[in-house]
């Protein structure tokens, strides 16, 4: 069994300005205030991070809209009935605002008696009918609540009224998905208000959460990671850390758990390869090995466990579910409103499914988490959890813990299936923690409010402009294809993650581009990721795909040049270099780069970094094993990538006056030669339509 410690794939330094949680003269903080300056919308998406305040922005919003906009109604509707305690009745008026937010008792069905489950609950349903037809102003339910009302009630019926939508990313294009469905009625019937709320704005299955239509509809109010972390107050670093282990998970946790920090355990599904399928007894050994259990409280139903050095840690239990009146003794010591601020409640939390989104536990300084979990997005939400701000809290933590793939496993590259999965949350964590990126083309001009240097803005020269209030940077790129229409500039200014994480959760492109020596960097930056746009986008015109490709790949190329900066993996002394914050190597690379331009862009492998952060975290076997099996599935190319390749080598002739050659020094040139060739052959056999 392995007892390496736990390598940081992403770390992140703030700033701590405290911007973040200054609240201005209506007690507003900057994010809610950027929401409420587009009050005015009737079709609003507010993407910002867990714990940058969006249930109250949704207030302010809401209360504007009953008061001032006409509208009859507000009807909150969260994922589940723990997050409803968001919504409960605020004193906003002791802080600058002109009215309270107050839910009548009867009218927050979130503190109804009876489950979650998504099944037609009739007192629900009714409750939701009889609330339409009160004079009462503001109700709040579960997605599945609002879900059987819709049904049974109709579209017609929430005609003049807010809708606001929590975890909107639990929200699916896709026809099967019925609030999704649902929400495509309300936006075509046009006859109410929505506010849609995400901390994560993309799905782990790929899925786009709108369709492009309807998605166009809504004005985006997005307040970033990098803004809010840098802006706490008394947080001074992120890490996320991925740990390899062979064993039981058991033995490896030992080495990941600190009890002197706040922790909260997520233990694998019954259902995982690292489960033991004996989830009580795997809560029982994770105490065990902390030290001696001395009861549960009576009050709390915390169970208490004795350390080596005397202290007794307080652990609630949610993964017994044996006895749902004990549980719900626990949940209800969690979430007890005179203890928010209490951090000596409790000292760590062990849980299987729930304490994810919405759950607020300021104090979390560690979230561990055993074995893959279903989706970036429950990846990024579990997260959520370790990164408010909170006195005395300095450093949050994410640790994965993840079985390395058996080397001697015949079927060795489906058992790394959640390998692949944890690199494609890191690549993720690290776009999304980082500074907002704009990108013009060369000398398209400076952007208002940004530093460009002691010397200023320069025409012909690499400018790279810093904001400093919000840390978003300029980058000019030679090349750069600019969008033609609104929408595709949209995209281009708040999109380009979901369009990164439609291309990291690609199996094809994380196998080949971290296991796969052969693969030319333009087959994964250029083919790969113009198809996911085309399928994304298929609206947009082919100029505007290229140029969504194009923001995308700058995006994410520069954050991992920018890593490898920051953790010196090019640095050319013999000295290591420290692994500072991701903004380091930003800025580091903007001070460096001579000129940026596309085609060195699209040249970049994307998977390089993460690949070293991999080898110097896994077993060289088992690396070499894993590496083999990925390259042996390499496949011939696919008619659609051959078009792709084809269309690539007309420009490729168009700019140097000749064909690819099959036999050129350049292995992107004779990828464009083979690929041309094979796009004949196809169109000859009558592959094309």
């Amino acid at each position: 069994m392995t007892t390496a410690k736990p390598i940081p794939a992403v770390s992140f330094t703030t700033a701590r300005t405290g911007a973040s949680s200054r609240a201005n003269e209506m007690g507003m903080r900057p994010m809610q205030a950027r929401a409420y300056n587009k009050r005015g919308e009737q079709y609003l998406l507010i993407k910002s991070p867990p714990a940058s305040g969006k249930s109250r922005a949704l207030m302010f919003i809401a209360l504007d809209k009953l008061h001032n906009q006409g509208l009859r109604q507000a009807i909150i509707v969260v994922p589940e009935k723990s997050i409803g305690g968001s919504f409960a009745d605020e004193p906003l008026t002791q802080f600058g605002f002109w009215a309270d937010w107050t839910v009548k008792p009867q009218w927050n069905l979130c503190n109804a008696p009876g489950p979650d489950e998504e099944r037609v609950d009739p007192s629900k349903v009714r409750a939701v009918e009889q609330f339409l037809g009160s004079e009462d102003r503001v109700l709040v339910c579960t997605h599945a609540t609002f879900r059987f009302a819709v049904e049974a009630l109709g579209v017609a019926a929430f005609d003049d009224r807010l809708i606001a939508v929590d975890e909107f990313h639990h929200v699916s294009a896709n026809p099967n998905n019925r609030l999704g469905s649902q929400l495509a009625e309300f936006i075509a019937r046009d006859r109410t208000h929505i506010v849609a709320m995400t901390g994560s704005y993309f799905r782990g299955d790929a899925v786009p959460v709108l369709s492009p239509e309807d998605e166009a509809r809504f004005e985006t109010v997005t307040f970033t990671y990098f803004e809010q972390l840098n802006g706490y107050e008394h947080l001074k670093a992120l890490n996320i850390s991925y740990f390899f282990y062979t064993g039981r998970y058991l033995e490896a946790i030992e080495h990941c758990l600190d009890p002197a920090r706040k922790t909260i355990v997520h233990i694998p599904s019954v259902n995982a390869r690292e489960s033991t399928k004996d989830k009580i007894r795997e809560v029982e050994d994770i105490m065990n090995s902390l030290g001696d259990w001395q009861g549960a409280d009576p009050e709390t139903g915390f169970h208490r466990v004795r350390l080596a050095s005397g202290k007794v840690l307080k652990i609630a239990d949610l993964v017994d579910d044996t006895d749902p009146s004990r549980r719900t003794k626990v949940l209800g010591a969690l979430k007890n409103p005179a203890h928010k601020n209490d951090r000596d409640h409790v000292d760590m939390i062990i849980a299987l499914g729930m304490a994810k989104e919405g759950f607020d536990w300021i104090w979390c300084e560690h979230a561990l988490t055993v074995g893959y979990r279903s989706s970036l997005t429950e990846i990024i939400q579990i997260i959520g959890r370790a990164t408010r701000d909170a006195p005395g809290k300095a450093v949050a933590t994410f640790t994965n813990l993840i079985a390395e793939p058996d080397a001697s496993e015949a079927a060795v590259a489906e058992a790394i299936n959640d390998t692949l999965k944890a690199i494609a949350a890191s690549l993720l964590m690290e776009q999304v923690l980082a500074p907002r990126f704009n990108f013009t083309p060369k000398n398209a001009g400076p952007l208002p409010d940004f530093d460009y240097g002691p010397g200023g803005y320069q025409e012909d020269r690499t400018n790279v402009g810093v904001h400093e209030t919000t840390g978003e940077l300029h980058f000019e790129i030679k090349g750069l294809v600019e969008p033609s229409t609104p929408e595709a500039g949209r995209i281009c200014r708040e999109d380009l993650n979901e369009v990164i994480t439609a291309f990291v959760q690609d199996r094809t492109a994380l196998e080949r581009g971290l296991f796969d020596e052969e693969t030319v960097p333009q087959d994964l930056t250029q083919v790969r990721l113009g198809k996911i746009v085309r399928d994304r986008y298929p609206e947009l015109s082919t100029q505007d795909q290229e140029a969504v490709r194009q923001h995308a790949v700058a995006a994410l190329n520069l954050t991992q040049k920018a890593k490898a900066l920051a953790m010196g993996v090019e640095d050319d002394s013999s000295e290591p270099r420290a692994n500072t914050a991701l903004i380091d190597g930003v800025r580091k690379l903007a001070m460096d780069v001579r000129e940026l331009d596309i085609d060195l862009i699209d040249s970049i492998n994307p998977f390089e970094s993460a690949y070293s952060v991999l080898a110097r975290s896994m077993n060289e076997n088992t690396l070499k094993q894993v590496q083999a099996a990925i390259t042996a599935k390499r496949t011939a190319i696919a008619p659609d990538e051959a078009r792709d390749l084809a269309a690539r080598a007309v420009k490729f002739k168009k700019e140097r006056g000749r064909l690819p050659a099959a036999t050129s020094a350049d292995p992107w040139e004779r990828r464009l030669a083979e690929g041309a060739t094979a796009f004949v052959r196809f169109k000859d056999a009558g592959r094309y339509e």
